[in-house]
């Protein structure tokens, strides 16, 4: 979720957030998000806008707030995964960005599996972050 410029170093006190080119924004499943939002007094506006998917369907009736939460742990568990693959490269990403690590690592070892060069730990990676990429867009309506 993209962040306003004036509310950058207010959020970057309460949470985490993802920075690119002057761009602050956090990635879904919200890390401050645990059984309700635990900043709710210092949520960024767009917050209060946003529905991702996985609300959108618990709120009609889709899965039950348990089974939500359990996929919001999936996800950050895939995330964790994915974290410790990228520290185990032989080379190192230039984003700082999880979200743009992955855009970056994605177009990298597509290039290298089009050219048929990939290790057995990058096809790993690279079945990981479609893994992740996968799930959230089928849960949240979000990908990268």
């Amino acid at each position: 979720m993209q962040l306003e410029q004036d509310e950058l170093p207010a959020v970057r006190e309460v949470m985490t957030i993802e920075e690119e080119n002057g761009i602050g924004f956090f990635l879904q499943p919200c890390q401050k998000y645990c059984n309700g939002c635990t900043i709710y007094a210092d949520r960024p506006s767009n917050c209060d806008k946003f529905n991702c998917g996985l609300l959108k369907s618990v709120q009609q009736e889709g899965p039950a707030f348990d089974e939500a939460l359990k996929t919001i742990d999936e996800v950050k568990q895939k995330k964790r995964d994915i974290e410790k693959l990228v520290a185990a490269l032989p080379f190192q990403l230039q984003s700082k960005s999880f979200y743009f690590q992955m855009v970056e690592l994605k177009s990298s070892l597509e290039k290298k599996k089009i050219a048929s060069t990939l290790s057995t730990s990058e096809l790993s990676l690279l079945a990981a972050v479609a893994d992740l990429n996968a799930l959230l867009s089928r849960r949240f309506d979000l990908e990268f």
